[in-house]
């Protein structure tokens, strides 16, 4: 008899949408299935990453498993490969105690807390161009030797 494997929850990350949009899905999912899976092709990896650090530091999740791929995409006139991750997070052994807490009300990060994680976790990325070379103050591309 083969025994089926069962999956994670899956997250499909957009990088259309704050990272912080994803926080309360993905933590309803760790609660309901005590892991989640985010996924993200291309310029959504660095939201993605943002969610799971956010989770993370938040002592809510721990990291199981990370991969990354290149994904092949065809339209009608070529195939190109982009980037894709996923992130398998786990429910800390903490979780179940700080879910407790934050719906007692107790002293924990609110959402415009957790906004200004990502915003900070997010200015990184901002400052630096495409090849992680940082900007200038007018925000062009400094000289390099």
């Amino acid at each position: 008899m083969v025994e089926e494997q069962l999956h994670p929850a899956r997250i499909l990350i957009s990088s259309t949408r704050k990272p912080v949009s994803y926080i309360n899905l993905a933590k309803r999912f760790l609660q309901e299935h005590g892991e989640v899976q985010l996924s993200a092709l291309g310029i959504a990896v660095a939201p993605m990453v943002t969610v799971a650090e956010i989770l993370k530091n938040r002592q809510l999740a721990v990291e199981k498993k990370l991969c990354t791929s290149l994904e092949s995409l065809s339209d009608d006139y070529r195939t190109r490969q982009k980037p894709k991750m996923d992130i398998i997070l786990m429910k800390s052994p903490n979780f179940d105690d700080i879910i407790a807490q934050e719906r007692q009300g107790a002293p924990g990060p609110a959402d415009s807390e957790v906004a200004d994680e990502v915003e900070g976790t997010l200015k990184v990325t901002e400052d630096s161009d495409e090849e992680g070379r940082a900007l200038g103050e007018e925000g062009e591309k400094g000289s390099h030797l």
